[in-house]
């Protein structure tokens, strides 16, 4: 079962950065493509950005140019850095592996307000 950690998160201006870290185990991460997803109030969640075990990167539009993400392998830590941050990115984020794990991590709450 592949056990998944967020952390990182807090309260950031607008326009401030915020990095986010995701530690894995449980599984043979450096394999594995991560994904980022996040979950506002009242939303569904949606996917925010991917990286796959190669490192190639995609992201969702309304991130696209603001948020990187990354990975370290030796660490089995995926990380996600956002930039230039907006009200509309508050959220709880979360982590999964590609296909998704049924087990998700308790996510990590990102509120950006002035």
């Amino acid at each position: 079962q592949v056990l998944l950690v967020e952390s990182g998160g807090g309260w950031v201006q607008p326009g401030g950065s915020l990095r986010l870290s995701c530690a894995a185990s449980g599984t043979i991460f450096s394999l594995i493509p991560m994904d980022w997803y996040r979950q506002a109030p009242g939303k569904q969640r949606e996917w925010v950005a991917r990286i796959t075990s190669k490192g190639t990167t995609t992201y969702a539009d309304p991130v696209k140019g603001r948020f990187t993400i990354s990975r370290d392998n030796a660490k089995n830590t995926v990380y996600l850095q956002m930039n230039s941050l907006k009200p509309e990115d508050t959220a709880v984020y979360y982590c999964n592996k590609v296909p998704p794990s049924a087990s998700w991590g308790q996510g990590t709450q990102v509120t950006v307000s002035s």
